[in-house]
């Protein structure tokens, strides 16, 4: 039986995808995680379809996929997910990437990995136009709102600490339920990344009662949340990535989604490439915070 074993040609294992290509090839579906609020990366539109920055850059990936395992009719599934349920459901398999606003943290990079930088964000807070909030620590004694599993929570609390205030922490689901605290004055701030922040208020009811502090808490980049451990399947996310803002695709879809009207309400959220994203575009990386 050993003769026989010896006969068998090892690279054809090697040269067969594994992890997550694998899975994909052998269920003829790739399955997509998308949020419903996190406009503009990945929020659902007046059809109740999921759109955004992610959702396109994940659908490029799609394609890539097609093409590598050569499976023109692959089957994309889409999954609800919220910040909490995320990682989770990226790591029992449920879903095969997040298409959405991750922040791409050393911590998370002990359990998940990360594609290439998307976006960098800015930790700030929208509090009320006419109101008194200029920093974190004018935020003592008052009442914040959070969403759970958010790199905010640990953020202000760190802050917190170092400067010697108490906040009075609200714990909500999601964005739409952190920012709805704040506008019916439960909360007197929402902490969170300042692009969420920037879409929640244009696409509020009454934009102009709200302002972001310029305080921040600390630049996070972003990236799109795959299993850790499957080096296959990240080269060929990265690959497509490089390849999107090496031909100017990359750029041509951050202004489609931040800096035109957008869905559902055709809000320009003026909110044009920063530097450090300008940088990450030039030099393409994984870095964590």
């Amino acid at each position: 039986m050993a003769l026989f074993a010896t006969t068998v040609p090892a690279p054809a294992y090697a040269q067969s995808p594994g992890g997550t290509l694998a899975k994909i090839r052998d269920s003829g579906e790739i399955r997509l995680g998308h949020r419903d609020v996190s406009v503009p990366f990945s929020y659902l539109d007046d059809n109740q379809k999921p759109v955004g920055f992610a959702m396109d850059l994940c659908g490029r990936i799609v394609d890539a996929v097609k093409r590598e395992l050569k499976l023109p009719s692959l089957q994309t599934k889409l999954q609800p997910i919220q910040l909490s349920t995320q990682i989770p459901l990226i790591e029992n398999g449920t879903i095969d990437i997040v298409c959405g606003p991750a922040t791409n943290t050393l911590e998370r990079q002990k359990v998940v990995a990360f594609s290439n930088t998307i976006f960098v964000s800015s930790i700030r807070a929208a509090v009320r136009k006419d109101g008194p909030i200029k920093t974190f620590e004018d935020m003592n004694g008052r009442a914040v709102s959070l969403t759970s599993g958010s790199t905010s929570i640990g953020l202000l609390t760190a802050r917190a600490q170092e400067k010697n205030f108490q906040t009075k922490n609200m714990l909500t689901p999601d964005h739409g339920a952190s920012f709805l605290a704040l506008t019916t004055g439960r909360s007197d701030a929402f902490v969170m990344d300042d692009i969420l922040l920037a879409s929640l208020i244009a696409n509020s009811a009454t934009p102009s009662d709200w302002r972001i502090i310029d305080d921040s808490l600390r630049t996070e980049p972003y990236g799109l949340i795959i299993r850790k451990g499957d080096g296959e399947f990240k080269a060929l996310v990265d690959k497509t990535l490089v390849a999107m803002m090496t031909n100017n695709e990359f750029q041509e879809l951050y202004a489609k989604w931040f800096t035109r009207p957008i869905p559902p309400k055709n809000v320009n959220l003026n909110f044009p490439m920063t530097a450090p994203l300008k940088d990450a575009v030039a030099n393409p990386n994984d870095k964590g915070v």
